[in-house]
């Protein structure tokens, strides 16, 4: 699976009350929670993502609470996939369960700036900054992880193969 798309760079500790304030979670709309998706570090980014986008964040990215709104309202936002140095555990499950793409680069995040234009190919890691050229390597995600989030997250995968 290919991706392009423009970044949306974010640093280190990102926590999931940044991703999706708790004053907005009264509601599992994801839509809603799209609406408001990053407002307290960038108010931009709700009203201005386009589909496609690629969202990229620096150590410890999704950290905090376990709350599943976070990956959830990433997602509802447009974005395809999450680019980061590292990611908090609980996060990275959220992540697969709701059947959006992770990958971890370490240290090599740091090349990659807003705006840049990046190409992911989900299935074997590679990161291409069409920006500048360069290329990174991702881990690639196991191939059960690409089936769940082809199929839209674990719940659909599940109903899939049962």
């Amino acid at each position: 699976m290919k991706l392009e798309g423009k970044v949306w760079r974010y640093g280190d500790n990102i926590d999931t009350d940044v991703i999706i304030p708790a004053r907005y979670l009264n509601t599992f709309d994801p839509k809603e929670l799209a609406s408001h998706c990053m407002v307290d570090i960038d108010e931009s980014f709700a009203g201005n993502v386009q589909e496609g986008d690629i969202m990229v964040g620096g150590r410890n990215f999704g950290c905090g609470s376990s709350r599943e709104h976070a990956p959830v309202a990433i997602k509802a936002s447009g974005i395809p996939v999450v680019i980061a140095a590292s990611f908090a555990r609980i996060f990275y499950r959220n992540g697969i369960n709701i059947g959006l793409p992770l990958l971890e680069i370490g240290d090599d995040v740091e090349k990659i700036h807003v705006d840049d234009k990046l190409q992911v190919d989900v299935t074997t890691g590679e990161i291409k900054n069409l920006t500048t050229g360069d290329v990174f390597h991702a881990h690639p995600l196991p191939g059960f992880v690409q089936e769940i989030a082809e199929a839209g997250g674990l719940i659909e995968y599940i109903k899939k193969k049962g």
